[in-house]
């Protein structure tokens, strides 16, 4: 789907874009390249943040949508989406970091609740963040999501979720009513 007034398309991803996709999220979150935007995880986590077989089973499950938004033929920003009953899960959220704070990063999540609510009609939008990442989770805020308080453990051991510099990493749930 193509918005005229932003030069954006927003699209699923197929089999195609994985290693583009996995550029994308990898400079957004790991890495020198990463602390152009600020969204940057590079002073808690090293090591990647996805891999290709990542990429891949989230646009291969029947139950999951990696969206991914193009400008000028050119992945700029993806998310994914997963229909888990009455909610949605929100997550593999990466704007390109030559592009982060230009409003892009709202442009794509006000488009994913959209493709939620009318794809799988949920009423809600459920997505995981680190806890410790408080500026992270203000832009959630300021988007609508609250702060739950439910954590879960971070998976320390798993180096596909990346290589911890710090002990103290959770996900905490944030949710959001979709209107």
């Amino acid at each position: 789907m193509e918005t005229a007034a932003t030069g954006l398309s927003f699209r699923d991803a197929t089999d195609a874009d994985v290693e583009a996709l996995v550029a994308l999220i990898e400079s957004a979150y790991r890495g020198e390249a990463s602390r152009a935007g600020w969204t940057t995880e590079a002073d808690i986590l090293e090591g990647q943040r996805t891999d290709p077989e990542g990429v891949l089973e989230v646009i291969k499950s029947p139950d999951s949508r990696l969206l991914t938004v193009e400008r000028d033929g050119r992945i700029v920003a993806c998310c994914q989406l997963e229909h888990r009953g009455e909610h949605a899960y929100f997550g593999m959220f990466a704007v390109s970091p030559a592009l982060q704070g230009a409003g892009l990063g709202k442009r794509v999540i006000a488009e994913a609740e959209c493709q939620a609510r009318a794809t799988w009609g949920v009423t809600e939008m459920h997505m995981t963040v680190i806890s410790v990442r408080e500026d992270l989770i203000a832009w959630y805020e300021r988007r609508g999501y609250r702060r739950t308080g439910r954590t879960t453990p971070f998976p320390y051991g798993d180096e596909r979720f990346g290589i911890p510099q710090r002990d103290d990493l959770q996900f905490e749930l944030l949710v959001k009513k979709l209107g």
